[in-house]
């Protein structure tokens, strides 16, 4: 037992490493030398802007720090989507900001810039934040236009959310501290009140060049759109600022008069450390995907002492449910159960798989918690449904579908942490991206796919055989092995929550022993919108 649990302390500190290496690489943006020309500019990079503008006893929970990761590469990359974005407090407030990171390809926007930036407003809207936005950008990447440009999930969705977010009372400020052009303009305009930073701010449909272009007027960026121009002329800006530092000072004060809402009335009591060591997770979570593994000994070391509070805990043992509190916040907690379980009927039971009475036993504490107005926690580590004649017998299918009705329907927050394996239909029982959580993390132990990687490599494997085999190919044992081992590969890599994160399927990859923090500071924030719809299942078979 010590030798197991030294060698997954050893994998989930390696693991954690590569992380730690792979963020601060993100963290430098378009490199030290476009650091070093923002900085000759007297601009902040996008980091120090918004490191200046939080409270300085708060955290800065980033969000989407990975998107982009090992996209793009044919145009240099896209670290962190070319913004830096998350949860932090501004003289007091809850709030979400966006920054433009002017260091990658000057701020331009990717595809997967306009997706972060949306999954951003989303998170606004859903927990009723007021947004800041930073504006340091040179608008649409053009060679990319086409994946940005026109369709609903793309960049003129931004404005179309302005208006949305400012209708639903959420206050919008945005910062402006560089080039704002063409249809990016409209963000500053559609915010509450706009700031601008003298010199190196500008607001325009079309720059000097393309003026010049289509008009033949000869004019330059101050003119034509800077602070000076748009607070004493135009009257699109509220104020101007010799200095950055100036300007989101002049924020802390607008955030500091902000009036306070009413809150959804979640239960919060004094928090309490976990009974058991949260370190021990690292030892206690397997390196080896397809171990069992009690997940009751990670869960009672995230959640506040005395631990969970189990909810039919004879009863569909594949999956954990239960009542208990994290940082103070009363949460329900669904969780795959890897242990290998037997029930009174002396039938043994896989663990990580869902059964129908663990799913029967899932819709009917979801349902519980949407009853009494507590938000839930997916814990996910899931190889899917159970299958074979048997459970299909037994009616499988329709306990699964009761499962996901009462997933899709929960109106309480809904919040998920993949930590194992995420496959299939499991994905989906489990609260994955399609069913709307506040917010979906991983630990870097996570794998996100279809199915695990041998089945589906083999299944793939033997797809392609087969394909060859009818156009008279014969194919020998070594180079069957070797194809094996490549589709594996390409399947594995597909599976990592890098790649997940790049195409933010999560929006972060996180220290296990930060999932307290992460889960308290979500809780915090759906607090903030009082507006909760009924509960309402929808039809499916009992």
């Amino acid at each position: 037992m010590d030798l197991d649990f030294n060698k997954n302390e050893d994998n989930m500190k390696q693991a954690l490493v590569q992380l730690r290496n792979r963020y601060q690489k993100i963290a430098i943006g378009g490199g030290t030398k476009s650091i070093e020309k923002q900085h000759e500019k007297n601009k902040l990079t996008a980091r120090e802007r918004i490191a200046y503008l939080v409270d300085k006893d708060s955290v800065f929970y980033e969000i989407g720090a990975f998107a982009g990761y090992e996209m793009y590469e044919e145009y240099g990359g896209c670290p962190a989507a070319g913004t830096v974005a998350g949860i932090g407090y501004v003289s007091g407030r809850q709030c979400i900001i966006l920054a433009n990171d002017q260091t990658v390809k000057a701020g331009a926007w990717f595809p997967i810039t306009g997706k972060k930036n949306l999954r951003l407003q989303e998170i606004a809207m859903e927990n009723h934040l007021p947004l800041i936005y930073i504006v340091d950008s040179a608008g649409v990447f053009l060679p990319l236009q086409d994946e940005i440009f026109p369709d609903k999930e793309h960049f003129g969705r931004i404005f179309r959310n302005n208006a949305r977010i400012s209708a639903m009372g959420i206050s919008q400020l945005s910062v402006v501290m560089g080039p704002c052009v063409a249809g990016g303009d409209y963000l500053p305009i559609m915010s509450d009140e706009t700031l601008m930073v003298e010199g190196n701010g500008s607001i325009y449909l079309a720059g000097p060049y393309l003026v010049k272009a289509a008009i033949g007027e000869t004019t330059d960026s101050e003119t034509l759109g800077g602070a000076v121009t748009h607070t004493s002329i135009s009257g699109i800006a509220d104020y101007k600022f010799k200095t950055e530092e100036e300007c989101l000072d002049q924020v802390k004060k607008i955030m500091s008069a902000l009036g306070h809402t009413a809150s959804a009335g979640y239960d919060r009591i004094e928090a309490k450390d976990p009974e058991k060591n949260p370190k021990e997770i690292y030892g206690l979570f397997p390196s080896d995907p397809t171990k069992p593994y009690d997940m009751l000994e990670i869960i009672n070391r995230i959640v506040d002492a005395p631990g969970i509070q189990q909810f039919k805990e004879d009863y569909g043992k594949t999956i954990i449910c239960g009542y208990a509190r994290i940082d103070g916040w009363s949460i329900g907690i669904v969780a795959n159960q890897r242990t290998i379980v037997k029930t009174k009927k002396g039938e043994v039971q896989l663990g990580g798989v869902i059964y129908n009475d663990s799913a029967d036993k899932s819709a009917r504490f979801i349902m519980n918690c949407n009853q009494k107005k507590i938000p839930l926690l997916f814990l996910q580590d899931v190889t899917g449904f159970m299958v074979g004649t048997r459970s299909e017998q037994s009616g499988i299918i329709k306990d699964g579908a009761k499962m996901v009705n009462a997933v899709a329907n929960s109106v309480v927050p809904k919040f998920t942490i993949i930590a194992g394996n995420s496959y299939g239909a499991g994905n989906y029982a489990m609260c994955g991206k399609a069913y709307d959580p506040r917010l979906i993390l991983a630990w870097p132990t996570a794998k996100i796919a279809v199915m695990g990687g041998d089945q589906a490599a083999k299944t793939l494997l033997q797809i392609q055989v087969a394909s060859l085999k009818s156009k008279g190919q014969v194919i020998d044992p070594a180079e069957e092995k070797k194809l094996l081992d490549e589709i594996r590969g390409r399947y594995e890599r597909q599976t990592s929550p890098y790649y997940a994160a790049a195409r933010l399927w999560v929006d972060g990859i996180i220290d296990p022993l930060e999932t307290r923090k992460f889960i308290s500071e979500g809780i915090s924030a759906a607090n903030q919108n009082p507006e909760i719809s009924t509960f309402r299942t929808g039809v499916f078979q009992v």
